[in-house]
C-alpha cells in the first residue's frame, strides 16, 4: 500500500516584523447564503486596514466560518471584525507526492491542509556572502530551461533533462518546502509474501542492466551486495511499440526504466529536446516514492525496455535488511558471552555492528596485542593459533573471538587468521559500546519502557463544544479546510486555533489513517515546545482539532524577513534549543516526527518555538525502525534515502540540518534539481563533503557534523549520554546558554511577537470567507474523533 501525505506541511500565522513594506488589491468579499450556513464576518476598511495577499498561516485550517450543515454544531455569534492588513510571505509549488484538489491550482501545505501560494516577502534576496554554490528549486515541473530554446542555445544533457536543468539552481529562497511520505509493503508483507519473481535474463543481458546502473550515481549510492543482483533479476522486459508513452509529465511514477533496444525521445511542455538510443536508466525516482514525472519520454521506434516497479524494489531492499538484522539478532543469541542478554539489549547492539572483511592470509588479531574489538564471523573461516602451540583449531561461520574486549581491557591470547578464500566479519568496538552502555556488563544494560500513547481530553475542555465558540478571524485558509480563530463564550480568556478538514477530501486521497495518527500523538504531548491539541470535534462534513494559539508566525517567515535572511548565532541558539526540547520529549515518548523544518515551527506568544504538523511522526514499532520513506528531501537522513530503516536517529540529522538553515539561510545538501536525485546525492556524499560559509565558526560547524554523521548510530543524541551530548557541547556551554533557563521558558525571547488585546497581532491578513460547501462523508472512519 502506498501511503502519500496530503498535509505534510501546515499552515502557519504569518506575522511580519514592523517595518516592513506591505502591498495588496486583495479585498475580501463575502460569501453567498447556502441555506442555513451563517452569515461570514464583514471587514470594514479603515485607515489602518488594507486587504491583504493570500498568504497561510497557523495549525491548519481553522473554522473561518465553516459551512455547516443544519443538524451539526454551528459557532454563533459571529461578530464583525476589523482586521488591519499585512502581506505576508510567499508559499511556492514544492515537489509534493499528495494528491491535490485542483491540478491547475498549484498549492502547498501548511498545518494540516492544501494552501494558494501568495506573494513573497519583501526583501528576500539570497545571501551574498553566502558560499554554497546551489539554491534551492522546489517546483513539480521540469525547468523550461531545459530546452536549448531557453538557454541561449546551451544544450543540455539527457540526464540534466531528466533531473531537470541546473540552470536553475539559482531558484527562489523563499520557497516553502513539502514533505513526502510514501509506505512501502509492511514488515509482515515482506515476510509473508511469496517469492519476488525472476525473470531470466542472458549473461549480456545481465551485463548490460548492471552497466546502465552503475553509470547512475544515485542508484550506486543505494544498491550494494546482494540487494543489487536481486533488483537485476527482478527487472521485467517490456515490448514497447514505436510512439508508445513510457512516462508522461507530470504524471506520478512508480516504475523504473532501463532502455534495451529502439530510439526514445525527451519532451518538456509537448516540446522535443532530445533524443536517446543507448542502454540509460530513467524515471528511477519512481523507486523511492511517486514523484511527478519531470518529462515525457515516448518511443520513436519499436523497442524493448526493463521494468521495475517500486512495490517490488522496496520488498528487495526492505526484505534484505530484516532478515539481516534478524540474522545478526540470531548470531548473538548464539554467543555464550551473550545468552543472558536480553533481545531489547541485543537489538541495540545490532545497531552498532559494522562489517568487516579480511583477506585469506590477514592476520584480524595478534597475540599479545591490545584488545579493543569483538568479531563475530558472518562467513568464510579463521585459524587460531598460539606461539609455540601452532594452530589450535578452527572457528565457523557465527562462531565469535575478541568478547572480552567489550568488558574489559584486555590482552589477546591468541593470534586469528583468515583462511582462503577470505572471511567476512560483524565487529563491535570498545570504544563504539561504551558510547552508548558506559563500561558496564552487558548485562546489567536496560531498555527503558516507552509508555503507551493516551488521548485524555483535559478535563478544563471536556465540556467545551463547538456551538460553545465564537469566531474571531480566519488565521488560515486552503484546499482542504481552514484555521480559526475562535474564542469561548462563556470564559473569553480562552482563545483557541480550531482547524477543520473536510472529511470528504480525506476520503478520497485515502488519508483517514494519516489524520487519525496525527491527532493521536499531538493530543498525546503536553510539552511547552509543541503545539497543544485540547481536543477533536466531528460532524457529518469535517473533523475539527482545537489547538492552542500560535500567533507569531512560523519560524519560515520569520527567518526569511531577517535582513540578512539568517540568524546570529545567540538566537539561533535559542531557536534550536526550543527544537531540542521538543525532539527530546517526543523521544522519551517513543515517537519519531521526521518533519523538522522551519515551516512546522510556529512562534508562541511568547516567543518560544512551537513545533507542529504531525503528519509524518510515528510512534515505534517493536523492531525498533521504521521503513517508511518521509520527510522533507533536504532534511532526510541517508538511512532514509537508502531505505534501510529509520529510527529517531532521523530528527538529530534533521537538527543538524536545521542549524545549518538557521545560521545560512539554506541548508548543506539544497540543490537546484527538481526532482531531487541531486540532493539525495549530496546526502549519500555526507555532511564532510559540504562546503561551510566562512562565517559559520569552528564550534558551530563541529556540532552540525556531530548531528550529521552518516551512521546514525554515531550522531550525537545516539550516544549513551542521549541530548546532554547535545546540550553540552561547546557551541551552547561556551556561550553561557543556559539550558535549565528554556526549559523554565525564563529567557526573554528577541520574537515575542507585539499584540493588541492578547490575541490581535500588529499586522495580520484577510482571507475570503469560505464559499465551499463540502458532501456528507458518512463512512465512519471517524468515529474516535
Amino acid at each position: 500500500m502506498v501511503k502519500m501525505s496530503c498535509f505534510s506541511k501546515r499552515d502557519k500565522y504569518t506575522v511580519t516584523k514592523p517595518g516592513s513594506s506591505y502591498k495588496d488589491n486583495n479585498k475580501p468579499t463575502p460569501s453567498q447564503d447556502r441555506g442555513k450556513v451563517p452569515p461570514p464576518p464583514v471587514v470594514k476598511e479603515t485607515e489602518n486596514t488594507k486587504p491583504l495577499s493570500n498568504h497561510q498561516n497557523g495549525h491548519g485550517p481553522l473554522l473561518t466560518e465553516p459551512p455547516t450543515p443544519p443538524d451539526s454544531p454551528q459557532i454563533q455569534d459571529i461578530e464583525n471584525v476589523q482586521n488591519p492588513s499585512v502581506e505576508n510571505p510567499a508559499s511556492n509549488d514544492k515537489i509534493d507526492i499528495s494528491p491535490v484538489p485542483s491540478e491547475d491550482s498549484k498549492r502547498t501545505q501548511t498545518s494540516g491542509i492544501d494552501t494558494v501560494p501568495s506573494k513573497p516577502l519583501p526583501g528576500n534576496q539570497a545571501d551574498s556572502n553566502s558560499e554554497d554554490d546551489t539554491a534551492s528549486s522546489h517546483s513539480n515541473t521540469p525547468s523550461e530551461s531545459a530546452h536549448p530554446s531557453n538557454t541561449g542555445g546551451k544544450k543540455h544533457s539527457v540526464g540534466d533533462i531528466l533531473l531537470g536543468s541546473r540552470e536553475n539552481e539559482k531558484s527562489k529562497d523563499n520557497e516553502r518546502r513539502t514533505g513526502v511520505q510514501v509506505s512501502g509493503p509492511t514488515e509482515s508483507e515482506v515476510e509473508t509474501t511469496e517469492e519476488i519473481p525472476v525473470f531470466t535474463k542472458t549473461p549480456t543481458e545481465e551485463e548490460n542492466i548492471k552497466k546502465a546502473i552503475e553509470k547512475n550515481d544515485f542508484l550506486m549510492k543505494i544498491l550494494s551486495g546482494k540487494r543489487f543482483q536481486d533488483i537485476i533479476n527482478a527487472m521485467q522486459l517490456k515490448t514497447i511499440p514505436a510512439k508508445k508513452t513510457l512516462i508522461k509529465q507530470g504524471d506520478k511514477g512508480s516504475q523504473m526504466f532501463i532502455s534495451k533496444e529502439g530510439k526514445y525521445k525527451i519532451l518538456i511542455k509537448g516540446k522535443e529536446v532530445a533524443e536517446f538510443s543507448d542502454t540509460r536508466v530513467f524515471g528511477e525516482l519512481a523507486i523511492l516514492y511517486n514523484a511527478r514525472r519531470l518529462a515525457t519520454i515516448k518511443a520513436v521506434t519499436p523497442g524493448k525496455v526493463w521494468v521495475l516497479d517500486r512495490i517490488t524494489y522496496l520488498k528487495i531492499v526492505i526484505g534484505s535488511n530484516l532478515k539481516e538484522q534478524d540474522e545478526n539478532l540470531r548470531f548473538l543469541q548464539n554467543v555464550d558471552a551473550l545468552k543472558n542478554v536480553s533481545k531489547d539489549v541485543l537489538r541495540q547492539v545490532v545497531n552498532l555492528l559494522k562489517p568487516e572483511f579480511f583477506p585469506a592470509g590477514k592476520e584480524i588479531i595478534r597475540q599479545g596485542d591490545k584488545g579493543d574489538k569483538f568479531y563475530l564471523i558472518r562467513a568464510g573461516t579463521v585459524s587460531v593459533s598460539k606461539v609455540g602451540e601452532g594452530i589450535l583449531g578452527t572457528l565457523v561461520k557465527e562462531e565469535c573471538f575478541g568478547e572480552m574486549a567489550l568488558q574489559k581491557e584486555d590482552t589477546r591470547q591468541a593470534t586469528v587468521t583468515a583462511n582462503a578464500p577470505g572471511v567476512e566479519c560483524l565487529t563491535l568496538a570498545r570504544k563504539d559500546f561504551i558510547a552508548h552502555f558506559g563500561d558496564i556488563e552487558f548485562a546489567k544494560i536496560e531498555v527503558k519502557k516507552i509508555s503507551a500513547i493516551t488521548t485524555e481530553v483535559p478535563i478544563e475542555y471536556q465540556d467545551l463544544e463547538l456551538n460553545n465558540l465564537k469566531f474571531i478571524r480566519t488565521l488560515g485558509v486552503g484546499g482542504f479546510g481552514r484555521v480559526e480563530l475562535v474564542q469561548s463564550k462563556k470564559n473569553k480568556s480562552l482563545v483557541f486555533a480550531l482547524k477543520y478538514l473536510k472529511k470528504i477530501d480525506i476520503v478520497n486521497h485515502n488519508q483517514q489513517e494519516h489524520v487519525y495518527n496525527e491527532k493521536l500523538i499531538q493530543m498525546h504531548c503536553k510539552s511547552p515546545f509543541i503545539v497543544r491539541l485540547f481536543r477533536t470535534y466531528k460532524d457529518k462534513k469535517y473533523v475539527y482539532f482545537l489547538m492552542e494559539p500560535s500567533l507569531g508566525g512560523d519560524l519560515f517567515a520569520l527567518l526569511h524577513d531577517q535582513k540578512s535572511r539568517r540568524f546570529e548565532e545567540n538566537d539561533a541558539r535559542f531557536l534550536s534549543g526550543c527544537v531540542l526540547e521538543a525532539l527530546d520529549y517526543l523521544h522519551r515518548k517513543g515517537i519519531v516526527y521526521r518533519d523538522l523544518k522551519p515551516e512546522n515551527l510556529l512562534v508562541s506568544n511568547t516567543g518560544y518555538l512551537k513545533l507542529t504538523d504531525f503528519g509524518f511522526a510515528k510512534k515505534m514499532p517493536v523492531r525498533g525502525k521504521t521503513y517508511t520513506f518521509a520527510g522533507t528531501p533536504e532534511y532526510v537522513a541517508p538511512e532514509v534515502v537508502l531505505n534501510r530503516g529509520h529510527d529517531r536517529a532521523v530528527d538529530y540529522w534533521a537538527l543538524g540540518v536545521f542549524i545549518f538553515e538557521l545560521l545560512t539561510g539554506k541548508t548543506p545538501f539544497r540543490t537546484g534539481d527538481n526532482s531531487h536525485m541531486r540532493t539525495y546525492n549530496k546526502i549519500l556524499n555526507g555532511i564532510d563533503n559540504v562546503n561551510f560559509p566562512t562565517y559559520v565558526k569552528p564550534k558551530a560547524k563541529n556540532l552540525i557534523e556531530k548531528l550529521c554523521r552518516p551512521i546514525a548510530s554515531e550522531r550525537y543524541g545516539m550516544l549513551r549520554g542521549g541530548t546532554n551530548e547535545i546540550r553540552s557541547h561547546k557551541w551552547y556551554k561556551d556561550s553561557g546558554f543556559d539550558w535549565q533557563k528554556l526549559q523554565d521558558l525564563a529567557i526573554v525571547s528577541p520574537f515575542k511577537p507585539k499584540l493588541k488585546d492578547n490575541i490581535t497581532p500588529s499586522k495580520i491578513e484577510v482571507f475570503k470567507p469560505d464559499k465551499d460547501y463540502p458532501a456528507d462523508e458518512t463512512s465512519g472512519w471517524d468515529i474516535h474523533f
